[in-house]
């Protein structure tokens, strides 16, 4: 798949998530098979781009090419501005939030909101084109609400302006991330336009995943939630797609050396006292599929540093009797 100048190594992409896909999580995804990993979004009000949280979201170090950054608004302006400050920063895609349903987002008139105002979604998409020289995607819903699904429309607005990829959620602003995705708009984008489409919405395995594919005809898939303690579901899809055999899970010593080794870069991200708190939604993700759960959250509410934060980490994985030489 390409995106611009960029040709990825495949057609699976990290969704950005607010809170989840900073550096770290975004490394190891593309570690463990992602072609592009997507950055939280970045506000475009220029009085925020000095605080502490904006400026280690533009912190692109180390990170493996194409780097691509969200940013969110609705102001057209602004929102150009905010693209010129990210590509100054090292951002090589910029990407525009126009599929965020959180109240407080869309209280301000962005994220899914923008679905109601066409025209304004035109002005937003042409100033930012027009105010960089990389590649400009979006991500949208399928509309604002069941009622009003206008995807096709704002698809062809985006297809116009220069937008050089579009991301597409299987649900409306008013269904939140309730009730199964739909992939009936998403395909009808898909005809409706020649830039390149991608899926997103309940993509959580790889049967799903050629499913998804082959029903909506589309060039890639935009995978989230999912991929939450699960990051090695980009290889596992990967895998599946190009020969049609699955993958064996990892070993309970992957899983355990993979995530000892995510708490780390946490660590050295944020600094101990911020990591170790990041860090206990992860450990949750990872043991959310796991009969253990319960024993595992225990080692989320009881750490307090990092070594011990780590030391709980291994020793629940040794309980388990594996013989777990990786962590060690």
């Amino acid at each position: 798949m390409q995106i611009g100048p960029h040709k990825l190594r495949n057609n699976l992409i990290v969704a950005p998530m607010a809170g989840v896909t900073d550096r770290p999580f975004r490394q190891l995804c593309k570690t463990m098979g992602a072609g592009m990993a997507v950055s939280e979004m970045v506000a475009s009000n220029s009085l925020l781009w000095g605080s502490e949280k904006t400026l280690r979201r533009a912190n692109h170090e180390g990170e493996v090419d194409p780097i691509a950054v969200q940013i969110a608004g609705a102001d057209p302006r602004m929102l150009a501005e905010a693209a010129k400050y990210n590509v100054d920063a090292g951002a090589q895609i910029i990407d525009i939030n126009m599929g965020c349903p959180a109240k407080k987002v869309c209280n301000v008139y962005a994220g899914s909101a923008l679905l109601q105002d066409e025209a304004l979604v035109a002005r937003i998409l042409g100033a930012v084109v027009a105010a960089v020289d990389v590649p400009v995607t979006l991500k949208i819903r399928t509309g604002w609400n069941r009622d009003n699904r206008n995807g096709v429309r704002i698809a062809k607005i985006a297809e116009d302006s220069g937008i050089a990829a579009l991301a597409v959620h299987g649900r409306t602003r008013a269904d939140l991330y309730e009730g199964d995705a739909e992939y009936d708009t998403i395909a009808a984008i898909k005809q409706a336009v020649t830039i390149p489409v991608l899926a997103n919405g309940d993509v959580d395995s790889p049967r799903r995943a050629r499913q998804v594919l082959e029903y909506t005809k589309c060039d890639g898939l935009l995978i989230g939630r999912a991929a939450q303690g699960r990051p090695w579901i980009f290889r596992e899809i990967a895998h599946f797609l190009a020969t049609g055999e699955e993958l064996a899970p990892p070993s309970d010593g992957e899983v355990c050396a993979t995530l000892v080794g995510h708490l780390e870069n946490l660590y050295g991200f944020y600094g101990e006292q911020q990591g170790v708190r990041i860090a206990r939604k992860h450990l949750g993700w990872y043991a959310k599929d796991r009969s253990e759960n319960a024993a595992f959250r225990a080692v989320v509410n009881r750490a307090e540093s990092a070594a011990e934060q780590l030391r709980l980490t291994r020793d629940y994985f040794n309980s388990l009797g594996k013989g777990l030489a990786l962590a060690a």
